[in-house]
């Protein structure tokens, strides 16, 4: 994009009046052009791609790098936020894949697939505990947020009732209000914990996942207790997290798509593509991934330079009208199995069958449950998490 002399505009969070949808700019500056320079809110300026051809690309590109310790990192907050041993996002190749291959076999299809039954039975107590619930009831504190972590728990051997350890410092991680002193306290916090909890696992390990590491890796010296901890402060967050707020907003976007609704109700046998299309729609990674170029490579005939830092809001690839057809409609029959709510290239979310599968169970569970179900709030009253990197909803009172 040609320098115009003006300074480049800050990267826009506010999403106005329609809180399901991206920010209205990206849909003006995908049509100017793949790339242009954006500001941080924080001061510096940096490349943002627009494009959904364009994201793809630098998302594969073994010159755009994860490493957030390079120096001129397009980090979301002022400063440098500590690197935990084991949080392989912000690596490169070898380390990410070192240590990500150590996890493959756990999200494996197959192996989430044998987890349905039990997916299925927590969806259903839970519901049973909502209806007993004094309405209006918080749908995200009643089943929304308990439901993913009941499941990350339990997959990693982490006691239920210390939920709150890693649930009141993921808050604090994904608040883009919150300092950088505090995100380093809460990164230490989930840590010690889970240094606390490795032990015990070393004590008396079990069949979950950290006692897996432990047996596995952390006694034969491939891992070091503090990597494992780290890879599961990575897990234990991202794995509450994004199916929570999920829920929340499908919840809230099916209500207010009726037709779409009965879709889902009444084709069982779509319900995967309805959630890729629930995923495509809201895409809730709300502040875009980041990059920083190792060498200099081009996008859409824009050269990006060493050392040049990347802005990537896989939001706006997903409303690319090249791609999807009316890109700003909810539509549960089209295929938007090619969106890239989960990234694309070797940082492609692990866990990705495992939050599709339970989403594909809570979702239709939810509303043939309660096939009254309605917020009990007006729509602008509705507490959207605006200032999260993790775009969701805080809490969604709903009766019926």
């Amino acid at each position: 994009m040609p320098d115009t002399g003006l300074a480049p505009p800050t990267l826009p969070t506010d999403r106005g009046t329609s809180p399901l949808d991206p920010p209205g700019e990206y849909a003006h500056w995908r049509t100017e052009g793949p790339i242009r320079r954006i500001a941080l809110p924080h001061g510096p300026v940096h490349w943002l791609v627009t494009r959904y051809d364009d994201i793809r690309s630098v998302l594969a590109h073994p010159a755009a790098s994860s490493d957030i310790t390079r120096e001129g990192f397009p980090t979301p907050r002022a400063g440098n936020v500590t690197r935990a041993p084991g949080f392989f996002i912000t690596m490169d190749d070898p380390d990410h894949g070192l240590l990500r291959r150590m996890l493959t076999r756990t999200f494996m299809l197959k192996n989430v697939e044998a987890m349905r039954p039990r997916l299925q039975r927590l969806t259903d107590q839970l519901l049973d505990e909502l209806a007993e619930q004094p309405r209006p009831a918080d749908l995200i504190e009643n089943f929304a947020l308990p439901f993913p972590s009941l499941v990350i728990c339990e997959l990693f051997g982490v006691p239920y009732a210390d939920r709150e350890v890693f649930q009141r410092n993921s808050k604090v991680l994904v608040d883009l209000t919150s300092t950088l002193e505090e995100v380093n306290a809460a990164l230490q916090a989930i840590q010690d914990y889970l240094l606390g909890l490795l032990k015990e696992k070393d004590r008396n390990p079990g069949d979950d996942l950290f006692s897996e590491l432990v047996v596995r890796r952390i006694r034969t010296g491939e891992l070091t207790p503090e990597q494992a901890a780290g890879m599961g402060t990575l897990l234990l967050v991202a794995g509450h997290e994004t199916t929570a707020n999920m829920i929340g907003l499908s919840t809230v976007a099916l209500l207010r798509n009726p037709d779409q609704l009965h879709h889902l109700l009444a084709e069982p046998e779509s319900v995967p593509a309805a959630v890729d299309e629930l995923l495509r729609y809201l895409t809730i990674v709300h502040n875009g991934l980041r990059r920083i170029a190792l060498d200099d490579f081009e996008i859409g005939g824009v050269t990006v330079k060493a050392g040049d830092g990347l802005v990537i809001p896989i939001q706006s690839a997903n409303r690319d009208p090249a791609v999807f057809d009316l890109p700003d409609e909810l539509d549960l029959s089209r295929s938007a199995r090619n969106h890239l709510a989960f990234g694309y290239g070797v940082h492609q979310c692990l866990g990705q069958p495992l939050a599709r599968a339970e989403l594909q169970i809570a979702l239709p569970t939810l509303f043939r449950r309660f096939p009254d179900l309605k917020v009990a709030v007006p729509h602008e009253e509705i507490a959207f998490r605006r200032q999260s990197s993790v775009y969701g909803i805080s809490e969604l009172p709903v009766t019926w």
